[in-house]
């Protein structure tokens, strides 16, 4: 009985403790639903953002405009706040930082709008707006501010002066954001190294620079942000003159205008002129120097001879000066005769022979030409003598004279025949053998009076 007793104790315990469990159970239960419709009802009286914050990208120097839009706002109160630092911007409609370029306006009844003019990079960064409700809420948007680049002056290049053969490296630093490509290009679009047009890098060398280097070049930055920016590095390259003459023997005929060329290349800038004989010829009514420039430091020197005389043949010089140095290039003007015929006298007279042509001597001090005087078979010391010691006295000194007039002759021909080109050289060789024949007929002729 005892057993049985117990057993109904026991079993009447755990049906109460179960009993119990139940009944709490249903209680939390019940707590739990009331709790969450208390927080629907209470939520649903509470502000609420009606759109998320638009993410913004503006450029520098433009105006930015964040919209926070709460719906319900009541009586509860919305602020902007700047993430990073934890700077409050404005509550309501009231400013609170000192920054003078934000502005805040509260539109359509449900929209609060902040404005920032005049855009920095430094305004770049998370904004929240924020409703002082209980637990607070807030949604956050992000501002972009992009920067057209900019060329930083310390690290670029400036102008460079080299001289030829050596090694140049050309630089070109930007900023901006996001971060600026940068591309080298020549002014002119010629060719910037080993037949390329442009180069994209920030920094690009040049090994042995040359004359063909010189000139201008071009670092151009963008990064998508208008305007692109560019700056101009100029690259001199100095060395020292060069001369190159196409022609360098000319002949010319007497009475022709005749034009000298000499083709020059220098920098810096070289001073150019003409010489003959160690005299620099200037600007007169026969002579007219010019120069023109064909490039930077290409130079074309010509002489214009109006009208060529007798003294204007030999060397001519053109000059090329500057501080690196000196060069020049000669000229050699021969002359070019004009087709003459050569009478030659009967061989039973005992007249001198003549020619249509002059003989002339080179005066190398005066620089003139001159006539050589001719020997005239009309003289009465050939041709009548009462004595014959005076006869023989003249005789002999005509002689003499004769001996030195015909190598004064043969010297002045050599001198002539300087200037003259291979087929008149044939002709003058012809008439010089029919001279020298007819010399010693007349020297034959005056043996014969002097036996007598």
């Amino acid at each position: 009985m005892k057993a049985s007793k117990s057993s109904a104790m026991l079993l009447a315990s755990v049906l109460l403790i179960l009993n119990g469990f139940l009944i709490r159970s249903t209680h939390s239960e019940e707590e739990e639903i009331a709790e969450e419709n208390n927080a629907y009802f209470l939520d649903r009286d509470l502000p609420k953002f009606g759109e998320p914050i638009q993410n913004l990208t503006v450029a520098l120097g433009r105006e930015a405009v964040l919209i926070c839009v709460i719906d319900n706002l009541q009586t509860y109160k919305v602020a902007w706040l700047r993430v990073d630092t934890q700077t409050i911007l404005t509550i309501q409609t009231h400013v609170i930082t000192k920054n003078h370029r934000m502005t805040i306006t509260h539109v359509e009844g449900r929209k609060w709008v902040l404005r920032i003019k005049d855009v920095k990079e430094s305004d770049k960064g998370w904004y929240m707006c924020q409703v002082n409700t209980d637990p607070m809420r807030n949604q956050i948007g992000f501002l972009n501010v992009v920067v057209p680049p900019n060329i930083l002056d310390y690290p670029t290049s400036t102008d460079m002066v080299v001289r030829e053969g050596s090694n140049v490296t050309l630089k070109c630093a930007a900023s901006g954001s996001p971060q600026p490509s940068i591309i080298w290009r020549r002014e002119g679009n010629e060719p910037i190294s080993s037949g390329a047009s442009s180069l994209n890098t920030s920094v690009f060398s040049i090994a042995r620079v040359n004359r063909l280097n010189m000139g201008a070049y071009l670092c151009i930055a963008s990064n998508g942000i208008p305007p692109s920016v560019s700056k101009r590095v100029m690259l001199i390259v100095h060395f020292p003159p060069m001369i190159w003459i196409q022609d360098q023997l000319v002949g010319a005929a007497l009475g022709q205008k005749l034009t000298l060329e000499c083709n020059s290349e220098a920098f810096p800038r070289s001073i150019n002129y003409w010489m003959k004989n160690e005299t620099i010829i200037t600007q007169g009514k026969r002579f007219e120097p010019s120069t023109h420039e064909a490039s930077n430091y290409k130079v074309v020197m010509k002489l214009t001879i109006k009208e060529v005389d007798i003294s204007d043949f030999g060397t001519y010089k053109c000059v090329v000066k500057n501080s690196l140095g000196e060069t020049d290039g000669s000229i050699k003007v021969y002359h070019i005769p004009s087709t003459t015929t050569t009478p030659t006298s009967p061989p039973t007279t005992t007249t001198l022979p003549t020619t249509t042509e002059a003989f002339y001597r080179k005066n190398y001090k005066n620089k003139v030409y001159r006539p050589l005087d001719e020997y005239s078979s009309s003289s009465n010391k050939i041709l009548v003598g009462d004595s014959g010691e005076l006869w023989n006295i003249e005789l002999s000194k005509d002689k003499d004279r004769y001996r030195e007039n015909s190598a004064a002759n043969l010297e002045d021909q050599r001198e002539k025949e300087a200037f003259v080109d291979n087929e008149t050289k044939s002709s003058t060789s012809s008439r010089r053998h029919t001279e020298l024949m007819d010399l010693n007929l007349l020297f034959a002729l005056l043996m014969i009076f002097h036996l007598r």
